[in-house]
């Protein structure tokens, strides 16, 4: 009896220490994942404080480039714009860092969040499983064989009660089931978009550095140009133009043997415009200035052969924020053309549904991640501002086309859009 005794205390003993070791690894896991929360809590909270600082610092740098481009196009004001421009670009490569940061811990969490509701799901589904193979059992198993198996009428019954609230339970398991799923979907959609969020980040982050050499180089090679000289800087300006000119002149020549031979490789005709005022689009850019507006402006000269698009009037709008400064579509619509020449630098164009208008994006330091052919939503980001092709200051020229088509040049073999028919933005644009 005495040994009987000892060996039932020693299994007591056993059990009891193996439930204080499972409760002692649970209580630490627990632990170790309240921790990791709360660190994860504090790291989050403490890159939202830093993001709010480097966007209220960027707000108030860009108000400073505004001021700067509004003063008149001199040697000193141009590099005083351009450190301006850099310091921004510093801060905005800071803040898109920080902004990465944040997603990568939101990405871990949701990764996380995934890995536990799928472990609940697999729990969830055992049980079922148990459950079913109970049920199953209990109706493979006839009145008689029950009556006879238990002892009296009531051990009958209990066990027909224990079978019935089996059933309800199996019944509310399933229903909780479903919203693990449910919310197992919804956390890989979340995931889906986190990646998303991350690469579109990571781009843009690329994007700005490329926009921060550029306008390194803008400067340093601005000053090594002109020695530091107004003089030298006003007459390079006037042989910019004069090239510039020379350049479009050329161009519609092209243009017209283009259009006389039917030498399309894209051509867009717009139908039954709407009446101007009409509310179609968006701005590319916000707190943006105007640098040059549609049609017979004072640097287009219209009618001289010394104008800066061979006499023809401006086609566009410019407008400037700085350099690598996000460049959004207008409008819902279609990617149908994108390029690089030496006249418009980097460009874009997008089919706006129903009219068929074209928007035309130019002289971006660089892409977003954008194909012909793929669609594009008001307001996503196409590509970045710079100061590529014929240009000199970092800024976006926005064309609409009521007819556009594309060509190659012969002469170095690069994509280009006829410069006529065109409207002016500002008839579609709040």
């Amino acid at each position: 009896m005495s040994n009987l005794g000892n060996k039932n205390k020693k299994i007591l003993n056993c059990q009891f220490f193996s439930f204080f070791l499972f409760l002692s690894v649970f209580c630490f896991l627990l632990s170790a994942n309240i921790v990791s929360a709360q660190t994860d809590e504090e790291k989050m909270a403490d890159l939202k404080a830093q993001i709010q600082a480097l966007e209220q610092q960027a707000e108030q740098l860009k108000g400073t480039i505004s001021q700067k481009q509004e003063q008149a196009d001199t040697l000193k004001n141009q590099i005083a714009n351009l450190k301006s421009q850099i310091t921004s670009l510093q801060t905005q490569i800071s803040l898109t860092g920080k902004k990465i940061d944040k997603t990568k811990i939101e990405l871990n969490n949701v990764q996380n969040n995934i890995f536990n509701t799928q472990e609940k799901v697999d729990r969830q589904k055992n049980t079922i499983g148990r459950l079913l193979l109970f049920m199953d059992r209990m109706d493979k198993e006839s009145l008689l064989g029950i009556i006879l198996k238990n002892n009296d009428l009531s051990d009958y019954f209990r066990q027909t009660q224990s079978a019935l609230t089996v059933n309800t339970n199996l019944m509310n398991l399933v229903d909780d089931l479903q919203d693990m799923e449910d919310q197992l979907n919804q956390n890989k959609n979340n995931l889906e978009g986190k990646k998303n969020d991350l690469e579109s980040l990571k781009r843009q982050q690329s994007a700005q550095k490329s926009s921060l050499d550029q306008a390194t180089k803008d400067k340093d090679g601005l000053l090594k140009a002109t020695k530091g000289q107004e003089a030298a800087y006003q007459k390079m300006l006037e042989e910019v133009e004069i090239k510039q000119s020379l350049f479009f002149t050329e161009l519609k020549e092209i243009e017209t043997k283009v259009i006389q031979g039917g030498l399309y490789i894209l051509h867009v005709k717009a139908e039954n415009l709407p009446k101007k005022g009409t509310d179609l689009f968006r701005w590319p850019e916000d707190g943006f200035t105007t640098t040059q507006t549609y049609g017979c402006t004072k640097f287009a000269r219209c009618g001289s052969s010394r104008g800066a698009y061979g006499g023809a009037i401006h086609n566009g709008i410019d407008i400037k924020v700085g350099y690598g400064t996000s460049i959004k579509a207008i409008g819902d619509g279609e990617i149908v053309a994108n390029g690089k020449n030496d006249g418009w630098g980097n460009w874009v164009a997008i089919k706006h549904p129903p009219y068929n208008l074209v928007s035309i994006y130019a002289h971006m330091s660089a892409f977003e991640f954008v194909r012909v052919g793929s669609q594009v939503k008001a307001g996503d980001i196409i590509g970045y501002e710079g100061s590529t092709g014929f240009s000199t200051g970092s800024h976006v020229h926005l064309s609409i086309y009521k007819e556009f088509f594309t060509y190659v040049k012969e002469k170095n073999g690069q994509l280009y859009f006829n410069y006529d028919n065109t409207i002016d933005p500002r008839d579609y644009l709040p």
